[in-house]
């Protein structure tokens, strides 16, 4: 597998940790709402998607290293 289809293979997966980061919290956001959870509890949710989203950024910033490091 060359670099570029390896760039690309960590993009998608990089997409699919947002979106199902996103989606992930919306559901659970709503399903709080319908089973009246409390506050303590959709907020270790809300924790838990931060981090989901700061895992992201992470990985981000390495496939960006490792774009400028192939580049030269």
């Amino acid at each position: 597998m060359s670099r570029d289809q390896d760039h690309n293979r960590q993009g998608r997966i990089i997409a699919l940790v947002i979106a199902g980061t996103g989606l992930g919290w919306l559901g659970v956001t709503f399903l709080g709402e319908a089973l009246d959870w409390s506050q303590r509890t959709r907020a270790f949710f809300d924790l838990a998607a931060i981090a989901g989203f700061g895992t992201a950024i992470w990985m981000i910033y390495g496939l960006w290293r490792a774009r400028q490091k192939d580049k030269d």
